[in-house]
C-alpha cells in the first residue's frame, strides 16, 4: 500500500496567540490545503512563553513544563484536523515555539515536546526543523522561501512573498528557480506589544488604532537607526533583538508622545523596513507583484503603508489571490517541510540561510 500523502502542519509564531494547523495533500506534485484549524493559547501559557523569551529564574524546569502544555495545544489542533481527514495522516510536522534565536552563537531553540505529541496523537511527529541548518553554519531562518517557490513561484515572473508575523521576512522568487530572502525586522511584534500595554488588546485590528495617530519622524528615524536594517543577508532576527527593552530605550529619548502616535510610528517602521528590503532585494529585477501572508496581511493600514513606501509601482496583494489564505501559509510550509523530510529531500536554501549546503531538515518521533 502506498504511503499516505496527507500531512498536518502546525505553526505557533512570534505573536503567541495560538496554533495554526493545516491538513495538506501532497499527492503527485500537488500542494493542496484540505482543512485548517486553530487552537488558542491559554493566557497562562502565553504569559509563560513570553517570559521565557529572556533569561529568568528556574527557566529550564519552567520551559519543560510549558512545552508539555504546548504539546497538548498542538494535540488539540491535530485532533481537529484528523477528524476532517479523508484518509490516514502520514505525519505531523510541527515548528515549535521559538524562545531564543541566536544563530550567531550556534543555536536556535524552539520549545516543544514532540515525543509527548506523538504519544497524544498516535502519529509520527517531525520537529526541530531549524537546528540542522544552524549546525551547517546557517541562520536556521527563514525556512519558508523554499516553500514559497514551490507553491507560489511562476516561470519568467519575479514575485515577492512577504510574511508578516511577529517578525517580517521576504522571499524573492526570481522566475528561474533562484530564490533569495531574509528577515526584514519587526513585523507585528512591536505593534502588538504597544497596543497590549496601552489598550489591553492582543493586536491592532486592521490598524485602526494606528490610523488615529500621527507618525513622529524623529522617533521613526531613531527606530530605523538599528544596525540590523543595514546588515547584509543572510540574516535573521526575533524577539532577542526587537523586544520591549529595545523599544523603551528608543522611546526614552522622546518623552511625552501620545500612545496612538507611537503606534502609527511603529506601523510605519514595519512598512518602511519591508519596503526597503524589497527594493534592495529586487534592485535588478522589478517584481510583478508583492504577495503578503501572515497576520499582517489583515492589517489594511499596514498594507497601504507598504504600497505607499513602494511608490505605488508594484501591486501589493494577499496570498489569497494565489489560492492560500494568509493565516495558513506558514503551517502549510511546515507540512511541506515534513513531507520533504519523509522523502529525505532538503528543505533549506543555502542562498537564503547561509548554510554550507542543502540539508534534510527535521527529526522524527515515531508514533
Amino acid at each position: 500500500m502506498a504511503a499516505s500523502s496527507l500531512y498536518i502542519g502546525l505553526m505557533s509564531g512570534t505573536s503567541l496567540d495560538g496554533v495554526d494547523g493545516v491538513l495538506a495533500d501532497f499527492h503527485g506534485r500537488g500542494i493542496r490545503t484540505l482543512q485548517a484549524a486553530f487552537t488558542p493559547f491559554p493566557p497562562d501559557l502565553r504569559a509563560e512563553l513570553m517570559a521565557l523569551q529572556a533569561a529568568s529564574h528556574n527557566e529550564l524546569e519552567r520551559e519543560a513544563l510549558a512545552a508539555n502544555v504546548l504539546a497538548h495545544c498542538y494535540a488539540d489542533c491535530v485532533q481537529q484536523l484528523v477528524a476532517l481527514a479523508p484518509g490516514p495522516v502520514r505525519a505531523v510536522a510541527v515548528h515549535g515555539q521559538t524562545i531564543r534565536h541566536r544563530p550567531e552563537r550556534g543555536f536556535t531553540r524552539q520549545t516543544n515536546n514532540p515525543a509527548l505529541l506523538a504519544e497524544l496523537t498516535g502519529l509520527d511527529v517531525i520537529a526541530d526543523f531549524r537546528a540542522r541548518d544552524v549546525a551547517a553554519g546557517g541562520q536556521g531562518a527563514p525556512l519558508v522561501p523554499a516553500f514559497h517557490e514551490a507553491r507560489f513561484g511562476k516561470r519568467n515572473q519575479v514575485r515577492v512573498v512577504v510574511n508578516i508575523g511577529g517578525i517580517g521576512n521576504i522571499s524573492v522568487l526570481h522566475g528561474d528557480g533562484r530564490v533569495s530572502g531574509f528577515d526584514t525586522g519587526p513585523g507585528n511584534v512591536l505593534m502588538d506589544l504597544w497596543i497590549a500595554r496601552h489598550l489591553g488588546q492582543a493586536y491592532d485590528a486592521d490598524g485602526a488604532w494606528a490610523a488615529t495617530g500621527t507618525v513622529d519622524d524623529a522617533l521613526l528615524a531613531s527606530l530605523l537607526d538599528e544596525p540590523y536594517f543595514r546588515q547584509p543577508p543572510p540574516k535573521s532576527t526575533g524577539r532577542d533583538l526587537f523586544h520591549a527593552e529595545w523599544l523603551d530605550a528608543k522611546l526614552a529619548m522622546y518623552p511625552g508622545l501620545a500612545p496612538a502616535d507611537v503606534q502609527a510610528t511603529l506601523t510605519r517602521l514595519t512598512a518602511l523596513s519591508i519596503a526597503q528590503a524589497i527594493r534592495e532585494a529586487t534592485r535588478h529585477w522589478a517584481p510583478a507583484a508583492v504577495y503578503v501572508c501572515g497576520g499582517g496581511a489583515y492589517n489594511g493600514v499596514l498594507l497601504d503603508e507598504i504600497r505607499q513606501a513602494l511608490g505605488g509601482a508594484v501591486p501589493v496583494e494577499s496570498t489569497d489571490t494565489l489560492g492560500v489564505a494568509p493565516n495558513r501559509v506558514e503551517a502549510l510550509a511546515f507540512a511541506w517541510l515534513g513531507y520533504r523530510f519523509m522523502r529525505r529531500q532538503p528543505g533549506n536554501l543555502p542562498a537564503v540561510t547561509g548554510a554550507a549546503g542543502l540539508r534534510v531538515l527535521g527529526a522524527l518521533y515515531p508514533a
